[in-house]
């Protein structure tokens, strides 16, 4: 077996951003006259798409919200995200990502991105953070009806993977991932491809257990060893 692609989850992994998200979710329930309950981001949203975390939420509070009102609602976080992104001077981006993706670009290694964030979102940052021109191939909360940690974003990857380079004959085995959540490391596994859990939101501990690498931080992941592991793999 080979490894052929690296997939990258993006909030946490790619650009640290994770409060902001958070005080901007709270900012839509107080707009609904509820107030985020301590834990309950992480709980509920952390890992998955807006859509799942706000029907989370809305669900454990006995809310029934139409999909269309759903909608308005990640609309108007969505277009909050945005404006404060452009008012950044510089984006919270992880370097040692950036240097990964770098190191990346110089091998024979397809890149490409599995989030469950808005498009808007991620081509913004992607953009605003020139990273756009590594991932040819990007998977938001958008192309998917289930949120990680549903496979379905990592399992679409590898289809779009497979129409965009005719001779890569990719298999999920061929791929690892790279995440810093749980619902996006169980994704990855259900989907069946290899994990590197990266300690930005959760500690290296609580991670370790769940992937098959982790490191505190992408610059102490030893590529080379993890291609001997799936070559070794039969």
């Amino acid at each position: 077996m080979t490894l052929k692609v690296v997939l990258f989850d993006f909030n946490g992994v790619i650009i640290n951003d994770e409060l902001l998200h958070e005080k901007l979710i709270e900012k839509v329930l107080l707009e609904e006259n509820l107030v985020l309950q301590p834990g309950e981001y992480r709980k509920f949203c952390l890992g998955r798409s807006d859509k799942a975390g706000l029907e989370n939420i809305m669900i454990q509070r006995g809310r029934y919200v139409k999909a269309e009102y759903l909608h308005q609602l990640i609309k108007r976080k969505n277009l909050d995200y945005q404006q404060q992104l452009e008012s950044m001077e510089k984006l919270p981006i992880y370097l040692d990502t950036v240097d990964f993706i770098s190191q990346l670009s110089q091998t024979n290694l397809k890149m490409a991105l599995v989030t469950g964030a808005v498009r808007s979102e991620v081509e913004l940052v992607l953009n605003k953070a020139n990273l756009a021109d590594y991932f040819k191939v990007i998977i938001t909360g958008d192309d998917v009806k289930a949120s990680k940690p549903e496979p379905d974003g990592y399992l679409l990857a590898v289809d779009v993977l497979n129409q965009q380079y005719i001779d890569i004959n990719l298999k999920p085995s061929e791929c690892l991932v790279i995440e810093d959540t749980f619902p996006g490391i169980e994704a990855a596994k259900l989907a069946g491809m290899p994990v590197v859990a990266v300690a930005n939101t959760y500690p290296f501990h609580m991670l370790q257990r769940l992937a098959n690498w982790c490191v505190d931080y992408l610059s102490d992941l030893e590529l080379d060893r993890v291609q001997k592991v799936y070559q070794e793999v039969v």
